[in-house]
């Protein structure tokens, strides 16, 4: 990993036309503004974990709906 310092108002570019700036600091907290794409998704990092986890959900439904299937068509 990476890790950089910067400052308010300060930015990092990354390759592929994102650009990660830091806004504001008040405390422990850091307030970014990302610039990307509109083909890069971003998440806060809870949101990208709860999004893999419902997608493992649905393809572990999936399966259990596809051997349904195969059951009914050995019938």
């Amino acid at each position: 990993m990476l890790a950089l310092t910067r400052k308010k108002n300060e930015a990092i570019i990354i390759s592929g036309g994102i650009e990660i700036k830091v806004l504001d600091i008040q405390g422990d907290k850091v307030k970014l503004g990302i610039k990307a794409p509109k083909s890069v998704d971003v998440y806060r990092e809870e949101v990208y974990k709860q999004i893999k986890e419902n997608n493992k959900e649905a393809v572990q439904d999936i399966t259990v709906n596809l051997d349904e299937l195969k059951q009914l068509i050995k019938k």
